[in-house]
């Protein structure tokens, strides 16, 4: 695997000599099915026909919208809450996000394990992102100090021959390019677990993103509105809700 990887980074070295990287938004939407939602529609009828796959795909793309709206309302049924998943249908199309976000979203994001992730290393060359909060609070200088030191030490443990440890000392702000690809299943487990109102907002706001590129950019309203938990609203301290209602057990149970 050593040797693999050794391989792969000295082709990558040769190829890509020179070649800057473009700019990207943070979250990009870089492949899926035009047809996708028309896929999952028909593996939405699949199990209550008598009909073969293909010639169900032929029916399901001569419907409305509004048709297929409703076959996916059907399929999903009543959702009481965001762990009452759809069934294998919505495992039918995928989508490739490629993401800028911050190592400590990434890390939050990595988690997921029912999907397909990648990563480039760590390290200070797409900066570092910001909380508004910081400068409001009068911490900003401090904070670009501890940034900068990150970075020197980054460079200097580099430098030293050490390149495999270098990441180790990159503070969790700095930005990561990684790419998560996933159907529509775990897209919908994911956005509407890492929307919720006491997520972090670096991975909130990723996640939203993604809501919105399925929804507008791959075309598949239907699939995107049956991510009904998807949360989009602007929270202030995050985990203050939750902390309260904690609080309120604990004194209940007192």
């Amino acid at each position: 695997m050593a040797r693999t990887r050794q391989a792969v980074c000295g082709l990558a070295d040769e190829l890509l000599a020179g070649i800057e990287p473009e700019p990207r938004p943070e979250v990009q939407l870089t492949d899926f099915d035009s047809d996708g939602e028309v896929k999952v529609v028909a593996a939405a009828l699949y199990a209550s026909s008598r009909l073969p796959d293909d010639q169900l795909q032929r029916i399901a793309r001569g419907l409305s919208s509004e048709q297929r709206l409703r076959v996916l309302r059907a399929y999903i049924g009543e959702r009481a809450n965001r762990r009452h998943k759809p069934g294998r249908a919505f495992e039918r199309t995928s989508y490739r996000f490629d993401i800028l976000g911050d190592y400590g979203a990434f890390r939050d994001l990595q988690r997921h394990r029912m999907l397909t992730l990648e990563w480039q290393p760590l390290s200070p060359e797409h900066g570092y992102n910001v909380a508004e909060a910081l400068e409001q609070a009068g911490g900003l200088d401090d904070w670009k100090r501890v940034m900068d030191a990150s970075a020197s030490t980054w460079h200097a443990v580099r430098d030293a021959g050490h390149e495999a440890a270098a990441p180790y000392a990159i503070c969790m702000a700095y930005r990561v390019r990684f790419y998560m690809e996933m159907n529509a299943r775990e897209a919908m487990h994911t956005i509407e677990l890492r929307t919720a109102p006491a997520g972090h907002p670096s991975y909130r706001r990723v996640c939203q993103t993604m809501h919105r590129l399925i929804a507008e950019q791959a075309g598949h309203q239907a699939i995107a509105a049956a991510m009904s938990y998807a949360n989009h609203e602007a929270v202030d301290l995050e985990r203050l809700q939750s902390e309260q209602a904690a609080e309120r057990r604990r004194q209940s149970a007192d």
